[in-house]
């Protein structure tokens, strides 16, 4: 055994190797970016971005503004390509932060600093290959990424601060951290969820800066200067943009700077800045019991280390959840037998973004856990687990110290040296034995290898394609109704974005219930049907340009359509047309506004505008306004018609569907539709909240096989037979 040989602590931070890390999560990100924009918020969020708009409550300013400035980089990209890399660089740069935290407490641990450059690359792979992370972090579907960066640059400066509280830079940190968490919140109010754990860690490492006023004064300013991002809501919203969800303004036709200091203004920025419209309840008044909660965000995690759970999968989902949850939480044992300094930030940082934040989200049952168990429970519409993106995240730093602790278990079983640490001699593994016990560490490299195809976006076109079809099913100068988010907010991509069928006012009944979408229904411009642009079924006619907005109303008459209106008896709504009299019997219960809005658009712009429903809507139109027999499929839509269809055939009764236009549905089908083709290449759909969208394609197909039977057309009506089971397999159906 040679002598034992003195060694000192090494603080100093590897950021060169952070940097390298960063890079290497970056590319494999880029390697899987989406080459578009995805469902649910994506295209709300990039339209937002590229309008400079608002979207929803609680509107995410910083967000927007940092969309902005990568949409006009000048790269030969698309827009939606730009605003994902927003996604993957913050991400990226995210992962560099926890390589930098994880070096930090093997500090005194591991002498040698590659060994702690390995615990700090593992803790920023385990952390940026977990499924959600990656997931997101390859398409701007949210704005967590932005706050992942955020978070975990607050994680590191609080990690350095605790290494000197009393130092000349101390007081600078604290400073910069109280700015950042500020400048976080206008992202999302995800980007305070640092405070708690920076308080703990003042407390405890300098507990005499709560009397240091003058400190304390500042610190609060820079968090409101950093919370001033806010007022670039208001004063764009009353400039008008595209996409205005809330409209935080008192303003109410132009730009005026004593409207947008008005107290209305400041009422309006309030109660959108409170999420008002969503109107939910106390954390007090639990959507689900504790345990329930609990179990979905056990659920969430399994997804991190294998997303796909078919069965056979399952076991290897359960095996690797277990040894994860196992590695972290012994990791934070380590880390707080190791290093106490800065477990008191990040162990409370963790309980804060576990179980604080858990009880504090009070979540309904998740989608996915009422697929399994909980199906008569209240369920959220679609899974959550980008809520908890940055707890797994970080909890890559408590993994990858729990595998250290096992590399080195592994390593001192193949041979030991003695080593002087100061005063104290340590028996402490070779370097041979740590090379060769370091296959254990492989195990980490799991999840990137069997999340690739579940969390990588590459070539992913579908919501784009969707879009297209929808707004491409729709006559020039169309009304089309909408009823939730994956029906509307890739239209608006498509139209705000990429210029396509801007002609189109899409009307979505769920934000209609609002009186400000209402308002901006009737604000939005008429814009000029490209023909040149458009399908080759609508040319060689002349569509008329309508004069003004689908709702012929003042604001003040749209701020005065009731909420609801009760009717005690089934009620007649009766349209005269040219072509025929519109008929239907509305049943008796409740019109909510949306309800009296699409009447009001029938009776103030049909048949001058077409209008149509969208399929996805369902039975919207049928049972809540009993348009039945006046609806008519074509493509993707259902034309309202003056005159009861007649069958003919080109013109089906087809008792699943309704009446459907054949002829114009197979034109749509056959040289319009991008879908179908989007969707066979994607060839799966992990997401099963949104499977409804890709399901219209099938439900399409079938449709028209089954018309193309009656019309006798068997062997088209085979291809299209085969192409819908195609297309069901790529849906998991």
């Amino acid at each position: 055994m040679p002598p034992a040989q003195p060694i000192d602590l090494d603080y100093r931070p590897s950021y060169l190797a952070a940097a390298l890390t960063s890079l290497a999560v970056f590319i494999l990100y880029a390697v899987t970016l989406a080459p578009t924009t995805a469902m649910w918020d994506t295209s709300e969020y990039i339209a937002s971005a590229f309008v400079l708009g608002n979207p929803h409550p609680p509107g995410n300013p910083l967000f927007v503004l940092l969309g902005r400035v990568f949409a006009v980089m000048p790269l030969p990209l698309s827009v939606a390509v730009k605003i994902n890399l927003l996604a993957a660089v913050t991400s990226a740069l995210s992962a560099g932060f926890w390589f930098l935290i994880t070096e930090r407490v093997l500090v005194g641990w591991l002498t040698a600093r590659w060994q702690r450059i390995t615990g700090g690359a593992l803790a920023a792979l385990i952390g940026a290959t977990a499924f959600t992370v990656w997931n997101q972090s390859v398409v701007n579907e949210k704005v967590y990424t932005v706050s992942l960066l955020g978070l975990a640059a607050i994680s590191w400066l609080t990690v350095r601060w605790s290494d000197d509280p009393d130092g000349p830079a101390a007081d600078r940190l604290l400073v910069l951290i109280a700015y950042l968490l500020g400048l976080g919140y206008a992202n999302h109010m995800m980007g305070f969820l640092a405070a708690p754990a920076v308080a703990v860690a003042v407390l405890v490492r300098r507990p005499q800066t709560i009397l240091r006023w003058r400190l304390l004064l500042i610190c609060a300013a820079a968090v409101f200067v950093g919370v001033t991002v806010f007022a670039f809501q208001p004063i764009r919203a009353a400039h008008f943009p595209a996409i205005n969800e809330g409209e935080p303004t008192g303003c109410r036709m132009a730009f005026d700077w004593a409207c947008t200091l008005s107290k209305e203004t400041w009422d309006a920025f309030m109660y959108n800045f409170n999420r008002g419209q969503y109107g939910k309840p106390s954390v007090f008044e639990r959507q689900a019991p504790f345990t329930g909660q609990l179990g979905m965000y056990w659920l969430y995690f399994k997804w991190q280390w294998v997303r796909d759970s078919a069965a056979q999968m399952s076991v290897l989902q359960n095996m690797l959840a277990a040894l994860y949850m196992l590695l972290g939480l012994f990791g934070g044992w380590v880390h707080w037998k190791r290093d106490r300094r800065s477990f008191w930030y990040f162990g409370t940082f963790m309980f804060t973004l576990t179980l604080l934040l858990i009880f504090y989200l009070n979540f309904k049952y998740g989608h996915s856990q009422c697929m399994i168990d909980s199906a008569n429970a209240p369920c959220e519409v679609r899974d959550r687990d980008y809520f908890f993106l940055i707890s797994f995240s970080a909890w890559g730093v408590w993994a990858a110290l729990g595998f250290i602790f096992v590399w080195e278990a592994v390593a001192e079983l193949l041979g030991s040296e003695s080593v002087r640490l100061g005063k104290t001699t340590l028996t402490l593994p070779t370097r041979r034995s740590w090379l060769l016990a370091s296959p254990v560490l492989l195990v980490a490299f799991i999840p990137i290898v069997v999340n690739w195809t579940d969390a990588s976006r590459a070539g992913q076109t579908l919501t784009r394609d969707f879009a297209h079809d929808m707004l491409n099913s729709v006559e020039p100068y169309g009304v089309l109704v909408t009823v939730g988010d994956n029906d509307t907010f890739p239209l608006w991509y498509a139209q705000e974005v990429e210029g396509i069928r801007k002609d189109v006012v899409v009307a979505n009944t769920s934000l209609l219930n609002t009186d400000w979408y209402v308002r901006q229904l009737i604000r939005r411009p008429v814009y000029e049907y490209d023909a040149a642009a458009g399908p080759a079924i609508y040319r060689g006619r002349e569509w008329s340009k309508p004069d003004g907005s689908p709702l012929r109303l003042t604001l003040d008459e749209a701020d005065r359509i009731p909420e609801l209106v009760r009717l005690t008896e089934p009620r007649l709504f009766r349209k005269e047309t040219p072509d025929g009299t519109i008929q239907a019997m509305i049943p008796e219960g409740y019109l909510e506004r949306a309800d009296q809005a699409l009447l009001l658009m029938i009776r103030d712009s049909y048949p001058q505008r077409p209008i149509y429903i969208s399929r996805t809507a369902g039975s919207y139109g049928d049972q809540r306004l009993g348009l039945t027999s006046h609806l008519l499929a074509q493509g993707l839509a259902r034309k309202l018609v003056s005159a009861v269809p007649r069958e003919g055939r080109d013109t089906l009764f087809l008792p699943r569907d309704g009446w459907i236009d054949v002829r114009r549905s197979l034109a749509l089908w056959d040289s319009v539709f991008l879908g179908p083709a989007a969707l066979a290449r994607e060839g799966k759909w992990v997401d099963n909240a949104s499977v409804g969208i890709p399901l219209l394609y099938v439900t399409t197909a079938a449709a028209l096989a089954q018309a193309q039977q009656i019309r006798g057309e068997d062997e088209a009506a085979q291809r299209l037979i085969e192409r819908a089971r195609e297309l069901a397999a790529a849906t998991g159906n």
